[in-house]
């Protein structure tokens, strides 16, 4: 059985259904579990410098719009810290020996060198649901950390919707899969 799980996080909606997973397998097995969330520019939602043309070679970056990304990536980083301070305090009340861990990088490489280096026995990992050219345009870590993994690797599946609140680039892909 597993004795120590990691569990990939983010701030979608999939993330609190995979801590949830995650905490039954603990209660069963007795695991530990390791919260892992990984700050990087490519999540959704994560912090963004916006670029302007000037009349030099290069786009330009004013020290206000570097101002403006530097708050929003604090913003990200209280977040996901308060995000895993709640939920390391659910699985503490429900028994189970966690702690977490936040840290800014390649989400796929972050969680696979992770486990490697807690010595995990299963990663719990949300999936979108992405496949075809969606997956292909806009990447997939759940794919990533299947192929590069240490141990073994539960997926927990999220279909991606057409309700408003699924991303509009992920809505453009899906009609173009569609359209196909």
């Amino acid at each position: 059985m597993f004795d120590r799980i990691l569990v990939a996080m983010d701030t979608s909606a999939i993330g609190k259904v995979v801590f949830e997973e995650a905490l039954c397998l603990a209660k069963v097995s007795n695991a530990r579990l390791m919260l892992l969330h990984v700050l990087s520019g490519e999540a959704e939602g994560s912090a963004s410098v916006p670029i302007f043309p000037t009349m030099g070679y290069y786009p330009g970056v004013s020290d206000r719009t570097l101002e403006l990304y530097q708050q929003q990536w604090q913003e990200m980083e209280r977040h996901g810290l308060e995000l895993l301070r709640s939920y390391t305090d659910q699985a503490t009340v429900a028994g189970i020996t966690t702690e977490f861990n936040q840290c800014a990088g390649s989400p796929g490489r972050t969680i696979c060198s992770t486990a490697r280096d807690w010595q995990a026995n299963l990663i719990v990992i949300g999936r979108r649901g992405l496949s075809g050219l969606s997956e292909l345009l806009l990447g997939s870590v759940s794919n990533y950390v299947l192929h590069h993994a240490p141990c073994s690797v539960l997926t927990v599946q999220h279909r991606v919707s057409t309700h408003p609140e699924a991303t509009q680039q992920e809505q453009i892909i899906e009609k173009l899969e569609v359209s196909s």
